[in-house]
C-alpha cells in the first residue's frame, strides 16, 4: 500500500475500510432522506381521491398536499438549536415519531381539514431530517469523499420518491383504483399513506445503534467517546491531529456563541443569502410538480390511471439512477460543472413542455394533447428529471453542508432549509390554481427560473472541490 508519511495513500478512498465505515454510517443517517422523499411524494397517488373524496377544489386540494412543506420549514428551523442541545440522534429519532404518527394520521384521516394536521405534524419529521441528516454525514466524513458521502442524503430522497410511487401504485393496481377499498374496508390512498410506518420504525430503530456525531461528543467534554469513533474513521496516525481540529474549532464557536445571522446585505449575511438563494432556486425549477402532481398531471394528458402510475414509477425510477451519477462525478468534476449542466437541460426540457401544451386542447385538468405532443412531454418530463436529478437535486445539500462558516453552521442550514421548504410550499400550493389557468405559463415560469440558475452558478458560486469544510467560507468573501 502507499503511504505519504505514515497515513495510507488510499486510506479516505471509499472502498478503503476508513471509507466503508464512513459510507455505512452514511448510509444510515441518509434513512431520513428516504423518510423525507417517501412522505413528501405519497400523496402523488392520493390527490385525485382526497379531491374527490372530500369534495375540494383546485385550491384546496393544492393547500393540503402543500401544507406539509410549513411543517417542513418549521422542523428545519428548529432541528439546529434540538440538534445541538440534545443530539443528533434524539433528534432522529424525533423525527421518526413524528413520521409515524403521520402515516397512521393520515391513513386514517376522517375530514380534510384533520388529514392536513397529520400533513404538518409529517412536514415536521421531514423538516426536521432535511437538517440533521446532512449535518450528521458532513461531521463524520473525511473531506476527501464528503462530496459523495452527502450526495446520499439526495440519493435516499430519490429512493423514498421511487418507493412511494412504486407503493401508491401496487396498491392502486390491487384495489382495481385508488380510491377502490383494499384492505379492512379502507379505500387504496388510505393505505398509500399507512405503509409509511415501516420506514418510520427503521429510522427510529437506526438512531439507537449509531454513534453520536464526534463534534457534538466533543463540544460537550466527551473526548474518549468522540476518540472511540473517529478511530474507526480516521487512521491512527491522523488521530489525535482530527480531534485537535475539532477541538480548535468548537473552542471558536464558542467565543462566537453570540454571533448572529445578521449582516448588511438585506439584514443577513452574504454567505446565509448564497443558501436561500441556492434553495429557492432548487425548488422554483418545479421539480416537486412531478413528483407530487404526476400521475394527476398523466392523466389529465390522455394515459389512463394504470398507465400514469408506471408513468410516475419510471420517472422516479430516472431519478435514483441520475442521482448515482451525480455521486459518482461530484468529488471528480467538482460542484460548478454539474449545476450549470444541469440548469441548461433543465431549462430547455421545460420550455419544450411549455411550448408542448400550447398545443393541448381544453383547460385546466380537462386539457388533452394531440398527437405528437403527449410523447413530446412525456420525454422531455424525464429530461428535466435527469437534468435535475444529476445536478440541482444532491449538489445543493452538498453546498449547503460545506458552505457556512462553522460559527453560524447549524442556524444557516436551519435558514437554508426553511428557505426551501417555504419555496417548495409556493410551487406546490399554486400549482393546481396555476395549471388550470395556463400550462404553457406556468412551465414557461420554472423554464425562466432554470435559466437564470445557470447565471447565479455561473457568476456567484465558486468550487468546493476537495476543501476542508472550515476553508470553504474563504472562497465567499469577496
Amino acid at each position: 500500500m502507499d503511504t505519504t508519511g505514515s497515513i495510507p495513500a488510499d486510506a479516505f478512498s471509499l472502498r478503503s475500510p476508513y471509507g466503508r465505515r464512513a459510507i455505512g454510517l452514511a448510509v444510515a443517517a441518509a434513512v431520513g432522506g428516504f423518510l423525507f422523499g417517501f412522505d413528501s411524494s405519497v400523496i402523488n397517488g392520493a390527490v385525485d381521491s382526497i379531491s374527490a373524496d372530500f369534495e375540494i377544489n383546485d385550491v384546496l386540494t393544492g393547500f393540503v398536499v402543500a401544507i406539509a412543506l410549513l411543517g417542513c420549514a418549521v422542523g428545519a428551523i428548529i432541528a439546529g438549536n434540538l440538534s445541538d442541545r440534545w443530539g443528533r440522534l434524539r433528534v432522529m429519532f424525533l423525527g421518526a415519531i413524528m413520521f409515524f404518527v403521520s402515516s397512521l394520521g393520515a391513513g386514517l384521516a376522517f375530514a380534510v381539514w384533520d388529514l392536513a394536521l397529520w400533513r404538518v405534524i409529517g412536514g415536521l419529521g421531514i423538516g426536521i431530517a432535511s437538517v440533521v441528516a446532512p449535518a450528521y454525514i458532513a461531521e463524520i466524513a473525511p473531506r476527501q469523499v464528503r462530496g459523495g458521502l452527502a450526495s446520499l442524503q439526495q440519493l435516499a430522497i430519490t429512493l423514498g420518491i421511487f418507493a412511494a410511487l412504486l407503493s401508491d401504485a401496487l396498491l392502486a393496481n390491487a384495489a382495481g383504483g385508488a380510491d377502490e377499498p383494499l384492505w379492512f374496508g379502507l379505500e387504496a390512498w388510505r393505505w398509500m399513506f399507512i405503509v409509511g410506518v415501516v420506514p418510520s420504525a427503521v429510522y427510529g430503530i437506526l438512531a439507537f445503534t449509531l454513534p453520536e456525531s464526534p463534534r457534538f461528543l466533543i463540544a460537550k467534554g466527551r473526548i474518549d467517546e468522540a476518540r472511540t469513533i473517529f478511530s474507526r474513521l480516521v487512521p491512527e496516525a491522523d488521530l489525535e491531529h482530527t480531534i485537535r481540529d475539532l477541538q480548535t474549532a468548537i473552542e471558536t464557536d464558542r467565543k462566537n456563541a453570540g454571533v448572529s445571522l445578521r449582516g448588511p446585505v438585506l439584514g443577513l449575511q452574504r454567505i446565509v443569502w448564497v443558501g436561500i438563494i441556492l434553495s429557492v432556486f432548487q425548488q422554483f425549477v418545479g421539480i416537486n410538480v412531478i413528483f407530487y402532481y404526476s400521475t394527476s398531471l398523466w392523466k389529465s394528458v390522455g394515459f389512463d390511471e394504470t398507465d400514469s402510475f408506471t408513468i410516475s414509477v419510471a420517472t422516479s425510477v430516472t431519478n435514483v439512477l441520475v442521482t448515482l451519477i451525480a455521486i459518482f462525478l461530484v468529488d471528480r468534476v467538482g460542484r460548478k460543472p454539474i449545476l450549470l449542466t444541469g440548469s441548461v437541460m433543465m431549462a430547455v426540457s421545460l420550455g419544450v413542455m411549455a411550448i408542448a401544451f400550447m398545443f393541448g386542447e381544453g383547460t385546466g385538468q380537462d386539457v388533452t394533447l394531440p398527437a405528437p405532443w403527449g410523447p413530446i412531454a412525456l420525454v422531455a418530463a424525464n429530461v428535466f428529471v435527469i437534468g435535475f436529478g444529476a445536478s440541482w437535486g444532491p449538489l445543493v445539500w452538498v453546498l449547503l453542508g460545506e458552505i457556512f462558516p462553522s460559527r453560524i453552521r447549524g442556524k444557516a442550514l436551519g435558514v437554508a432549509a426553511a428557505a426551501q421548504w417555504i419555496a417548495n410550499f409556493l410551487i406546490t400550493i399554486s400549482f393546481p390554481a396555476m395549471s388550470a389557468w395556463s400550462l404553457p405559463l406556468t412551465y414557461g415560469m420554472y423554464a425562466a427560473f432554470a435559466a437564470l440558475s445557470f447565471f447565479y452558478v455561473l457568476l456567484r458560486i465558486p468550487e468546493t472541490k476537495g476543501m476542508d469544510i472550515e476553508q470553504t467560507e474563504t472562497l465567499f468573501t469577496k
